[in-house]
């Protein structure tokens, strides 16, 4: 029946090797370039990923694309997504997976080093701030990006409870007088 519609079962199992191989490569990449990536897509950004899905889409189901492979390759790619979901649960695989959270401003420092590394600049920093309502560096306790890319900015005022900042890179460099219990 398969071969009616253009798919054999070598070329299913290309298929589905490409789609495992693909969705490897992307979770390194995005995993290397830091869960900046896709957090929050500009026009250009959104435009790239479109175009990237588009040739990867293009690299899996061969030089015909067949309805089958299409079938074949989005069920593996759900699969995929649904066996990565389930390793997240797992703590040691889930680190494989996700990007810690990483602490870029302590206090009114802003941390360069873990900016860099996180490939997050000063001004998304501040745009964040604009956006929580911060009108000074002094009303902020820190500012951390999240493993999902987004940031969130912890205020002055209220102590932050100690396993709010568990596992969080940079968490030792916020001031001990904004954390209950130091």
């Amino acid at each position: 029946m398969w071969m009616e519609f253009g798919l054999d079962w070598l070329d299913a199992v290309r298929v589905v090797v490409s789609c495992i191989v693909f969705y490897g490569a992307v979770l390194l990449l995005v995993r290397g370039l830091g869960q900046r990536t896709l957090a929050t897509l500009s026009s250009f950004d959104l435009a790239a990923v479109i175009a990237l899905g588009a040739v990867i889409g293009r690299a899996i189901l061969g030089d015909t694309p067949t309805l089958f492979a299409g079938l074949l390759g989005l069920a593996t790619l759900l699969v995929l997504q649904a066996a990565t979901g389930q390793l997240r649960r797992v703590r040691r695989a889930a680190n494989l997976v996700n990007s810690p959270a990483v602490v870029l401003m302590a206090g009114t420092e802003l941390l360069e080093d873990n900016l860099a590394s996180s490939h997050v600049v000063a001004d998304e920093v501040y745009s964040k701030l604009r956006l929580a309502g911060v009108r000074s560096r002094a009303e902020v306790a820190c500012v951390i990006l999240e493993p999902t890319g987004q940031i969130s900015v912890l205020r002055r005022g209220e102590m932050i409870d100690p396993e709010l900042l568990q596992g969080v890179v940079g968490a030792e460099r916020v001031p001990r007088d904004f954390v209950s219990g130091s």
